[in-house]
């Protein structure tokens, strides 16, 4: 996968100041609008209504998100497909955009074909979490129990690449659990709060709070690092689960055929509204890096991630909805 550049976040200061033209003067007069393809309430909406508030206050229009929930994602992201290209939809989505190609049995689009590239907005570990009201306190005992009792312990998911996440620890931890598909982390959170779910697995963005408020446990992490925001809480490989690697990103992508110019601009606006101390402390506080790669290297990226996905269907790894 591409290594996040930190050029941009380096330039960002001076776009404050010599590329606020470049924005000045919206390119649609209309209202903008974010589509965030899951429920409210969810890693994927909380981060893109931050988002929104920054570019409100950088392009000086009304920027607003939008949420249509279903099939994986892909209800969301077939609307986007069919917009036109004239810069006022785009669509804010995870890495399940990329492997949908791989998990659905059928998509009314290509990702590579339909889409235009805007921007990497972050990434982000995934975390699994316990009900706070369940026997499981760490990664061990959660293992232990479902090797014990093998199909009766469940653990949630709201997209292809949370379903992933989830079923990569099950085959490396040796353990069958039941998996319970969400259409969005807002519902599944409140299982996994009201102790209807045992487990589930999370963006940090979505889970931080619940974790800080002490509403649920947090086992582990899913990247090599453990997060700054969660310092206390291990990866998952060093929880036992040898091998474990796996990040999650947000990206922002529209209708094919946008103009490179409004690609661009948007990118810019992103970078300045990163650069707003409410703003860039609100999405720090949640988990996101903010490593933001442009259209350029944001496209680079969905062909490798492409690739990856295409070598994990071929060997198993994934499989497709029925």
């Amino acid at each position: 996968m591409l290594n996040p550049t930190r050029r941009e976040l380096l330039v960002a200061p001076a776009l404050l100041l010599s590329g606020r033209s470049a924005v000045a003067q919206p390119w649609t007069p209309r209202t903008i609008r974010l589509l965030v393809p899951y429920a409210p309430g969810g890693g994927t909406d909380v981060f893109a209504r931050a988002m929104a508030e920054g570019l409100r206050q950088v392009l000086g229009q009304t920027v607003v998100v939008e949420n249509r929930a279903g099939a994986n994602g892909s209800v969301g992201s077939e609307a986007v497909a069919r917009a036109a290209p004239d810069g006022e939809l785009f669509l804010v989505d995870t890495g399940s955009h990329t492997m949908n190609t791989y998990v659905m049995p059928s998509l009314p689009y290509q990702i590579l074909r339909d889409f235009a590239p805007v921007a990497l907005l972050s990434r982000f570990p995934m975390m699994l979490i316990a009900s706070g009201v369940s026997p499981y306190h760490d990664v061990a005992g959660l293992v232990a129990a479902a090797q014990k009792a093998p199909r009766t312990i469940s653990f949630g998911t709201t997209d292809a690449a949370i379903s992933y996440a989830g079923n990569l620890f099950t085959r490396l931890a040796k353990v069958e659990m039941v998996e319970v598909a969400y259409r969005g982390a807002g519902p599944m959170m409140n299982d996994v709060i009201a102790g209807h779910l045992a487990t589930s697995w999370n963006s940090t963005v979505a889970a931080l709070p619940h974790v800080q408020g002490g509403r649920v446990r947090a086992l582990g992490v899913t990247t090599t690092t453990r997060s700054a925001s969660l310092p206390e809480v291990p990866t998952l490989a060093e929880a036992g689960v040898g091998g474990y690697e796996f990040a999650g990103w947000y990206g922002m992508v529209a209708p094919v055929g946008l103009p490179p110019s409004i690609a661009e601009r948007m990118h810019s606006a992103i970078l300045q509204a990163l650069q707003i101390p409410s703003v860039r402390d609100r999405l720090l506080a949640i988990g996101a890096d903010l490593q933001v790669l442009g259209p350029a290297d944001f496209g680079a990226l969905r062909v490798e991630e492409d690739g990856r996905w295409a070598h994990a269907s071929r060997e198993g790894l994934i499989t497709r909805a029925q």
